[in-house]
């Protein structure tokens, strides 16, 4: 649990530092980290656990170009 708490706090400061960054990656950085990080908290096999990461980055994206773009 530690380790996903530390790994969080990263993912915000690296999401939160980047200004050259756009929206979307912002959020496929931060969706990616989410769903690698609840599917591991979930037990979930390696491949589980990639694929949620792999579906949250680009859940992440598509969500943080739609705020970009307002």
């Amino acid at each position: 649990m530690t380790k996903m708490i530390a790994m969080l706090f990263v993912v915000a400061g690296i999401v939160t530092g980047c200004e050259s960054m756009s929206s979307g990656q912002k959020g496929a950085v931060a969706g990616g980290a989410l769903g690698s990080g609840i599917g591991m908290v979930a037990g979930g096999s390696f491949g589980q656990v990639v694929g949620a990461g792999l579906i949250g980055g680009a859940v992440g994206y598509v969500g943080g170009s739609a705020v970009g773009n307002r």
